[in-house]
């Protein structure tokens, strides 16, 4: 008899545990001049995550570090069911990891309050001691991904056996596409979804975290008849 694979969840941030993706929404606020077309290189892939992000944050001055940290914290909204989702995963040991394509001065603070190790939460971090912030990328790609990711979901994903481990991703953007390619199921938002569609990924759609428990469920009763 096969032994039967623990689920691993790696779960993106922006616009994922938040309603809204961070970064843009900081942009949006803040509209240093050229933003917008670097985030356009980025959702149609003509520039790298790490490429795309590292250009938009050098437009702005290390001088607004205070204003720029605490717009991107007030700002943030948890999608629901987060909280009762992390509960789901402890109850039934269920492996969650936080895999970030936002920074360290937003995702720590907003990830304080749901007792998460922080060897679990995956991010870029932030330097302003120079003219401009600067993005640094503590968890780059390895071989073989060559998608110059900056914070990259596909190394993380293949240090967990897929003879081992049930691999699951939950996310919404071009950060989870490559992470996506390499699991056992998704759970997409957005544009995840059309990448879905297109690679005939398995997948189901989510607005909430409860949409989510509910599918585990779904599933798992299918799984004992």
């Amino acid at each position: 008899m096969t032994a039967k694979k623990r689920k691993v969840v790696f779960c993106d941030f922006d616009g994922t545990i938040t309603n809204n993706d961070n970064i843009v929404a900081l942009f949006k606020h803040f509209q240093p001049k050229g933003w917008d077309q670097i985030v356009l290189d980025i959702v149609s892939e003509k520039k790298s995550v790490r490429q795309g992000v590292g250009e938009l944050f050098h437009l702005l001055p290390s001088s607004m570090r205070e204003e720029v940290v605490e717009r991107a914290i007030q700002q943030a909204i948890i999608r629901p069911g987060f909280k009762e989702f992390l509960a789901y995963c402890k109850d039934n040991d269920i492996e969650f990891y936080v895999t970030s394509g936002g920074i360290d001065f937003f995702v720590y603070p907003l990830l304080r309050n749901f007792n998460i190790p922080q060897d679990h939460i995956f991010c870029n971090g932030s330097d302003f001691t120079g003219e401009h912030i600067t993005i640094t990328w503590p968890h780059a790609c390895k071989e073989p991904c060559e998608n110059d990711c900056g914070m990259c979901k596909t190394t993380i994903v293949r240090q967990f056996s897929a003879e081992q481990y049930e691999r699951i991703v939950i996310g919404d953007s071009v950060t989870d596409f490559a992470a996506a390619k390499l699991v056992d199921f998704i759970y997409a938002r957005a544009q995840l979804i059309e990448k879905c569609e297109q690679l005939k990924l398995p997948y189901a759609p989510f607005e909430t975290f409860h949409d989510i428990i509910q599918h585990f469920i779904e599933q798992e009763a299918v799984g004992r008849e």
